[in-house]
């Protein structure tokens, strides 16, 4: 069993338990996620089986969606309303104000992590610093708001979506843009509405759910490796070639002879599958896709990145 399964991930669970759940009623060991998701979070959280773990370094690059509760005037240490307290003032503003504050967080901004996530410090957790005692500074980093869209004030609290890149912290969005506003905030509600070509239309649901109802569920919703990438161009190789590339054959312009390969540019990755449809290899093209002609027969053009032995 290899593939992707979108689970609709509830409040109150972290992801690894969501990861734990499908391990157990599956029986399987090899499994991983896609974009750790808070337990107060809700919302698509790609879970990746079997040779599909091998799909994590691609999917990480994706894009998120949030739709996003901010309380104005409560900050906390978490950045979060499931945390301590740390700050409260009264939120004397108008929605003209969040406007104006919402547009200067778009775009190319430096965001600092907060010190309750996953991020490695020494090999280990922010967060499991923070619990010992240890104040630990993290460096600030670039992301990429690309929309934020305000959908209610209701105050004190302001109901948005945003579409961000990886690496984006909504928490500390929301806390940075609180001290923009000048009375704090934190995270009343999160829901990932979107991971990469993910929507919440397809999350499953397994509240509620035994293992058997799950295996079933998971089973007949599980998205192929094939189908996991929809970006990546499909080249189709014969069984001789795709052993080939199994025992280490780095594909060469002559493979590309018979097949009409669009415009693609050095660097944009391409996936290998088999005439039955399993996927064979992931590579990288280390050419543009129009000068596969000008070059000799034996001239490497890509470069394999991922094998998947399906």
């Amino acid at each position: 069993m290899n593939g992707v399964v979108v689970v609709d991930k509830p409040a109150g669970k972290t992801s690894f338990d969501i990861i734990r759940e499908i391990r157990r009623a599956l029986k399987i060991r090899k499994i991983g996620h896609t974009g750790t998701l808070d337990p107060l979070a809700t919302g698509v959280l790609p879970v990746c089986i079997n040779e599909a773990t091998k799909l994590v370094q691609f999917f990480a690059q994706d894009r998120k969606e949030y739709r996003v509760t901010m309380l104005l005037g409560v900050e906390t240490d978490t950045l979060d309303i499931e945390g301590a307290v740390t700050a409260y003032r009264e939120p004397n503003i108008v929605r003209n104000d969040i406007e104006k504050v919402v547009q200067n967080f778009t775009g190319m901004i430096e965001q600092k992590p907060p010190k309750y996530s996953a991020i490695k410090f020494k090999g280990k957790s922010l967060y499991k610093w923070t619990r010992e005692g240890v104040d630990i500074d993290p460096p600030s980093r670039m992301i990429e708001i690309n929309k934020i869209m305000i959908e209610e004030v209701a105050l004190p609290e302001v109901t948005f979506h945003v579409s961000c890149s990886k690496g984006t912290y909504v928490r500390s969005l929301c806390a940075d843009m609180g001290r923009a506003l000048g009375c704090g905030a934190c995270v009343r509600a999160l829901r990932r509405t979107k991971s990469g070509h993910f929507p919440e239309e397809g999350a499953l649901s397994l509240e509620d759910l035994d293992d058997l109802q799950k295996r079933k569920m998971l089973k007949d919703h599980l998205i192929p490796l094939t189908e996991a990438l929809p970006e990546f161009l499909p080249v189709v190789v014969d069984s001789a070639l795709a052993d080939r590339i199994y025992n280490g054959y780095q594909p060469e312009a002559e493979i590309f002879k018979n097949n009409d390969i669009p415009s693609l540019s050095k660097g944009d990755l391409i996936k290998f599958l088999t005439d039955d449809n399993n996927m064979v290899a992931i590579a990288r093209m280390l050419c543009n896709s129009d000068e596969i002609v000008s070059l000799h027969g034996k001239e490497q053009i890509t470069k394999i990145v991922r094998v998947f032995n399906i």
